[in-house]
């Protein structure tokens, strides 16, 4: 009975991994029309609040309507999850390896289950012990760590451990949010924090060349707002309001296996025994958790 409560949840947080771990498919016709990652982060936030906002403008008004007090949770999911995460990440990328950059974002999962433990007393079980191993060791073989082309310095390690730290906090602050409003309002308001402060990464002129010289760039934007921002984190929130911080985190595991079925499926990558292997682990951890 507990793993049929269990299935919606665990099915709607492997559905948001599984569409975070497609956005190569927009990011890299939105790249080669010339955006960096930073003009990408702010298509995608704000392209989110106002898709948001305009859909429940319309639909259902009520998830604007929050307590004064509760804005810091929403500052938290929206300012120092999504959009701190992001720039740790991407500047991390700067200083290590794309592989280094990419098994220090991961290691979310580990600081979710330990404040889980410390803030609600959440139980580290053997069993979530054992996902969690999986999981980053798969991790670790899909983003390529054991290839030998892992490099890293100081200063980018610190931002790799930030960005996953921050990444792991979207549960965290999502939590204490959901105590109070339903999935729906939480997302909405993480975006209505996230996408303005995504200002501070604006390039006007790089924006305005790339989507100048190519019209049909828009149908890319939309397509990353809708399927690579709001819907898995609608999805996602939905999920973290039913089960334990700690299992959602390592269910979301599954978002660089996506990632790397759609470089090979969609863009021809090659699929070697390493990666296969950690895709093995990763579906082998998600599957003790269900």
């Amino acid at each position: 009975m507990e793993t049929q409560k269990k299935a919606p949840a665990s099915a709607a947080i492997l559905a948001a991994a599984a569409l975070w771990g497609v956005i190569g498919l927009w990011n890299r016709r939105l790249m080669a029309a010339g955006l960096s990652p930073f003009s990408i982060v702010v298509v995608r936030n704000l392209g989110g609040c106002a898709l948001l906002v305009l859909f429940f403008l319309f639909k259902d008004r009520s998830v604007f309507k929050v307590e004064r007090r509760h804005l810091k949770y929403f500052f938290g999911t929206g300012v120092v999850s999504v959009v701190l995460f992001t720039v740790c990440y991407f500047s991390c990328q700067k200083l290590c390896s794309l592989a280094a950059a990419s098994i220090l974002l991961y290691t979310a999962p580990s600081f979710v289950v330990l404040l889980s433990a410390i803030l609600w007393k959440e139980p580290v079980t053997r069993k979530k012990l054992l996902a969690l191993l999986l999981t980053l060791v798969g991790c670790a073989c899909v983003c390529g760590v054991f290839s030998g082309g892992l490099s890293v310095t100081v200063p980018g390690v610190l931002l790799g451990l930030g960005s996953g730290f921050f990444y792991a906090l979207y549960s965290v602050f999502g939590r204490y949010a959901l105590a109070h409003y339903p999935p729906l309002t939480v997302t909405v308001w993480t975006f209505l924090f996230a996408g303005p402060a995504s200002l501070v990464l604006l390039r006007p002129a790089e924006l305005g060349a790339a989507f100048a010289g190519n019209p049909g760039l828009w149908g890319t934007a939309l397509a990353l707002a809708v399927f690579s921002t709001a819907a898995p984190y609608i999805l996602y929130t939905w999920g973290l309001a039913r089960t334990e911080p700690g299992n959602a985190s390592i269910l979301a595991s599954l978002e660089p296996v996506a990632a790397t079925l759609t470089g090979v499926l969609a863009f021809g990558e090659p699929l070697g025994p390493l990666t296969a292997l950690g895709i093995l682990c990763v579906l082998t951890g998600v599957a003790i958790l269900r």
